[in-house]
């Protein structure tokens, strides 16, 4: 049956590139039917965050890669249930244009961090932090997870509140109809 729906989720992403226009909304299915879509792009704050070994960077830093944006806390049950299918994601899609970030916010041991992502089988995702919670509240986070979508020029897209089945065949979908815009068609 997954691979049913699969096929569909292909066939539909494949007559949407060749209409010349990304019809995500009809690709929402399940968890996704929670993603809002923008009508347009919008422009993200250039808050800066805590990037590996805590170097200072923003969204703007991003740029190039389809981003998955995942706000989330050591705390949040519902962060430690979406984590390992945002890591499915980055494994499925890795290669294909699209970049999940996670970024805990607020106070977040960096021990806990590395027990939290080792425990939900996501290990391999950043360890990103915003202890003051400054891109969050220019992000208009208002509680956590919150996972947020960037295209590739890094304007927000999409937005999903709560937690979702990231490595689903309509998030997955969703994503490669985001990062195949702009890029070249393949003969």
């Amino acid at each position: 049956m997954r691979v049913l729906v699969a096929a569909l989720y292909t066939a539909a992403l494949l007559a949407a590139n060749a209409a010349g226009a990304q019809d995500l909304a009809s690709l929402r299915e399940g968890d996704m039917r929670k993603l809002v879509i923008h009508e347009e792009p919008q422009s993200v704050p250039d808050a800066s965050f805590q990037g590996d070994d805590g170097a200072e960077m923003t969204l703007q830093d991003l740029a190039g890669d389809v981003i998955v944006l995942n706000f989330w806390a050591t705390w949040c049950a519902p962060c430690r249930e979406e984590m390992p299918t945002l890591a499915n994601l980055q494994k499925e899609l890795g290669d294909e244009g699209v970049r999940v970030v996670t970024v805990a916010t607020g106070r977040n041991d960096p021990v806990a961090l590395d027990e939290f992502l080792t425990e939900a089988g996501a290990d391999a995702l950043p360890r990103w932090r915003d202890p003051q919670q400054g891109l969050a509240r220019a992000m208009g986070v208002l509680g956590l997870p919150v996972t947020v979508i960037l295209n590739r020029e890094g304007q927000e897209v999409a937005r999903l509140t709560g937690d979702a089945d990231w490595s689903s065949p309509s998030a997955q979908a969703i994503l490669r109809a985001l990062a195949a815009e702009g890029q070249p068609a393949t003969p």
